[in-house]
C-alpha cells in the first residue's frame, strides 16, 4: 500500500501532539496540581447554629502528609499563614500528619511538624484528630507532640467552646481503621440538648452516627486523588466508593463535609483533585 509523504508528516504530527499531550498531563498530575494548595470556600447551612456562633469561618484541612513530595516543612510554613490569612474562627484538622513509604517522599518527624503548626492562629483554637498514618507510625509519639504545641487531640473525647452564653462543641472519634471508636460513650460526655461537630479521619462513621451530630467533618479519601473525565474517581479508600469521596454531602437531614487533603499517599499524584484548604462559612440560615 503506498502512503504519500503528506499523510506519513500528518501521521507523524499527530504522533508528535499526542505524545506532548501525554506528557503535558504527566507533569500536570505528577509536578504541577499535587505542588499547589488551592483555598475553597463553602457556605453550610446548619437550622440549630446558635446564633452567638452564626457565620463562623471553620477551616478543616487534612492529610498534610508532610515528608510526601510537594510537602517539606517550608511548604508547610506557607499552609500555615495561608490559613491564619483566612482569619478562622475554628481550626479542625482530620488527621494524617505523616507519611512513611511514600515514593519520592522523605519522612518528618512529628515534632517538626507540631512546631510549624504550633503558629497556627484561630479565635477558638485549634483541635485535631489522628488518622491511620499517624497510628502506623506511632500514633502516641504525634498525640504528644501536638498537644505539646497546643493542638488539642480529641481521642474520642470532647471540647466545649462558648460564646455569649452559648455553646458549640467538638467531638473527635478515634480512626475507624486503626482504632476503637466509642460513638455513645464520647458523645455521652456533651450534656444534651446541643450543637455538635464531629470530628473524624475516615468518613465512613457518618451513616453510624446519630440523628442529633449537627455536621461530621473527615478527610481520609484525599478525594481519590485522581478524578477522570467520564471514569470519575477510581481508586476512593472507603467501603461507598465515590459515595463520601470529597465535598458536602446531605444525607437524611445530615450533613457531611470532606476535605480533599494537602498531600498524597502511595503514588504522588493528584488530578483534578488538587490540594486544597476548605473554608466553611458556617450559618443558621
Amino acid at each position: 500500500m503506498f502512503i504519500s509523504k503528506r499523510t506519513k508528516r500528518i501521521g507523524l504530527i499527530t504522533l508528535g501532539l499526542l505524545l506532548l499531550g501525554v506528557l503535558a498531563l504527566l507533569l500536570w498530575a505528577f509536578v504541577i496540581e499535587p505542588g499547589r494548595v488551592t483555598v475553597k470556600e463553602t457556605t453550610i447551612f446548619i437550622p440549630q447554629w446558635p446564633q452567638a456562633f452564626n457565620n463562623s469561618r471553620i477551616v478543616l484541612i487534612s492529610d498534610l502528609h508532610v515528608g510526601s513530595p510537594h510537602i517539606d516543612l517550608e511548604k508547610l510554613r506557607e499552609i500555615v499563614t495561608t490559613i491564619n490569612g483566612q482569619q478562622p474562627d475554628l481550626i479542625l484538622i482530620a488527621g494524617d500528619f505523616v507519611i512513611q513509604d511514600v515514593l519520592g517522599g522523605d519522612f518528618v518527624e512529628p515534632e517538626l511538624i507540631a512546631a510549624e503548626l504550633k503558629n497556627l492562629r484561630a479565635r477558638y483554637g485549634v483541635y485535631a484528630v489522628l488518622g491511620n498514618h499517624d497510628w502506623w507510625y506511632d500514633g502516641e509519639r504525634v498525640m504528644r507532640a501536638l498537644n505539646d504545641n497546643g493542638i488539642k487531640v480529641l481521642e474520642n473525647d470532647v471540647a466545649q467552646i462558648e460564646r455569649d452564653g452559648q455553646s458549640i462543641w467538638i467531638a473527635g472519634l478515634a480512626d475507624l481503621w486503626t482504632r476503637k471508636q466509642l460513638v455513645t460513650t464520647t458523645l455521652s460526655k456533651i450534656p444534651g440538648p446541643a450543637t455538635v461537630i464531629v470530628l473524624t479521619h475516615n468518613p465512613d462513621l457518618f451513616p453510624k452516627l446519630p440523628a442529633d451530630v449537627a455536621l461530621t467533618l473527615a478527610g481520609h479519601t484525599h478525594g481519590g486523588q485522581v478524578n477522570l473525565p467520564f471514569f470519575g474517581r477510581r481508586v476512593v479508600p472507603s467501603e461507598f466508593g465515590e459515595r463520601y469521596a470529597v465535598g458536602h454531602v446531605q444525607e437524611n437531614g445530615h450533613q457531611l463535609f470532606v476535605t480533599p487533603g494537602i498531600g498524597t499517599s502511595i503514588i504522588p499524584v493528584r488530578f483534578r483533585v488538587p490540594p486544597e484548604i476548605s473554608v466553611l462559612k458556617i450559618s443558621a440560615g
